[in-house]
């Protein structure tokens, strides 16, 4: 058992960020059979973030308020040191999207990159 990623998680999951990520949870849920894994509201009671799990694998899910980041392509990657790799990251010429951060006590240190191909990776250790 790995103590940097939520047990049965895989190291990496696709995220699709969406302007109605709600709807999409639904979908998952009807369609493939997902397990709501955990979800997060933000204060208006949109839906922010959902992780749902389908057979052996977790998709993430984002709720974004702007069409512009729809466009993007969104990679979640469970490591073992988010410090060390975010750092690898910048230094491979990566923008920082977000710093990594704790934002609940509960939730796991993430931090954002964006490559130079504009794909947007969410690098986190529990």
């Amino acid at each position: 058992m790995e103590s940097w990623k939520p047990t049965g998680y895989p190291s990496m999951s696709p995220y699709l960020a969406c302007s109605d990520a709600a709807a999409l949870v639904d979908f998952v849920q009807t369609v493939f059979g997902g397990n709501l894994l955990r979800k997060y509201d933000r204060p208006d009671g949109s839906l922010m973030h959902a992780e749902v799990r389908i057979d052996d694998s977790v998709l993430m899910i984002g709720g974004t308020p702007t069409d512009a980041q729809m466009s993007t392509v969104h990679i979640h990657l469970y490591v073992p040191d988010v410090t060390a790799t975010f750092a690898s990251a910048v230094a491979a010429g990566a923008t920082v999207v977000q710093e990594p951060t704790r934002k609940r006590d509960d939730d796991d240190l993430r931090g954002g990159v964006r490559d130079l191909s504009g794909t947007t990776w969410w690098i986190a250790s529990q």
